[in-house]
């Protein structure tokens, strides 16, 4: 099981703005960097202080001038919000800079608010999605493409750039959509399930309906590979506790509202911290997302592999623009306290879910 780590970027109360934003996150890559943590993962959302990280594969290339072992990569690219042949060379030159440690997630969004203003249609996602696919793939495996289709049509295009690692680097798809799984198959891409804020709960549904979605295409869930993210904080008291779960009541709120048209925006262009109906309490984001003392959080961090056999399990240890210290104690702690007591009871991480060594050939 690979260890992961996610960075949202949501700017709320940082005392130095975005740029401390950027400084806390180069900060915790770092710091997870020198942990041995296997991937550092860059959120995509647009227009909204929900994040900072418009563009994940800049993040990337970014990242890739200060970290020399860390996998990085775009958590996810919205295909539907891209120019195809734009976003395939980018892949190519993200792996380049990287000298072949990109990773890539590729994602069809969801937030109304972002797919208004690129005017593009929220419903035709997956369509969109699906023929997006096709160029960039034809693009960085065969080196050229030309394509006519309903999205996008293309004259033949050669491609004078290609990505480091053969044929494709690694993929994974945050879907349970059948017809996303039955087209990456081949390139043997995960599933990367995040149900964020809303924690355990919320992830066993998003996992059972993913499983069947194999099913439906006749496939078998417990031989697929599964990425699963939470969000983890470990803290000594109650009152920290609901301390991070007010962090993260507040990304859920901001989440909420990007699903809609229009959103609550206060002077300054920030998404209001407004409620929603039947939003969780405090105490119920406290108790299921990844929150407590190192035992607490072990304990959760065991059901959930337990249940799920998850090959990567990414961590988001810095919501809602949580002051820099708070999350860099959590990951310290984290790899100190918590792993090995995982270990203790589950064994080695890396012996733990389905085999992620990605493809060298196209079935």
């Amino acid at each position: 099981m690979q260890l992961g780590l996610f960075n949202l970027m949501t700017l709320r109360d940082h005392p130095d703005g975005t740029r401390g934003v950027m400084r806390d996150t180069r900060k915790m890559v770092e710091t997870a960097e020198e942990l041995g943590f296997d991937i550092a993962w860059f959120a995509e959302h647009h227009f909204a202080n929900y994040s900072s990280s418009p563009s994940p594969l800049m993040m990337c290339a970014y990242a890739a001038g200060w970290t020399k072992t860390i996998k990085l990569g775009p958590g996810v690219i919205v295909l539907p919000l891209y120019n195809p042949l734009r976003v395939a060379q980018e892949i190519a030159v993200a792996d380049t800079q990287t000298e072949g440690r990109l990773v890539v997630g590729l994602g069809t969004g969801y937030q109304q608010y972002e797919f208004d203003r690129y005017n593009i249609s929220l419903n035709d996602r997956v369509d969109i999605f699906l023929e997006y696919w096709d160029v960039i793939e034809r693009a960085l495996v065969d080196g050229e493409v030309e394509y006519d289709g309903k999205y996008v049509s293309l004259p033949k295009t050669h491609f004078a750039i290609g990505t480091q690692q053969k044929p494709l680097p690694p993929i994974f798809v945050t879907s349970s959509h059948p017809r996303l799984l039955e087209r990456f198959k081949k390139w043997r891409a995960v599933p990367f399930l995040a149900a964020s804020t809303l924690g355990s709960p919320v992830l066993y549904k998003m996992v059972d309906g993913l499983n069947e979605a194999w099913t439906s295409i006749g496939e078998r869930p417990a031989t697929k590979p599964l990425a699963i993210m939470q969000y983890v904080s470990i803290v000594d008291s109650r009152s920290e506790a609901l301390e991070m779960a007010e962090r993260a009541r507040y990304v859920g709120r901001m989440a909420h509202h990007l699903r809609r048209a229009d959103l609550p925006l206060d002077e300054s262009g920030f998404i209001r911290n407004e409620p929603y109906p039947d939003e969780y309490t405090l105490d119920q984001y406290a108790d299921n997302m990844i929150v407590g003392d190192a035992h607490t959080v072990a304990e959760k961090m065991i059901e959930n592999i337990k249940r799920l056999n998850p090959s990567n399990y990414t961590c988001n240890f810095s919501f809602g623009c949580m002051p820099l210290e708070r999350a860099h104690r959590s990951i310290l702690r984290f790899k100190r306290d918590v792993v090995p007591l995982i270990e203790n009871e589950l064994g080695s991480l890396s012996d733990i879910g389905v085999d992620l060594n990605p493809v060298k050939k196209a079935s």
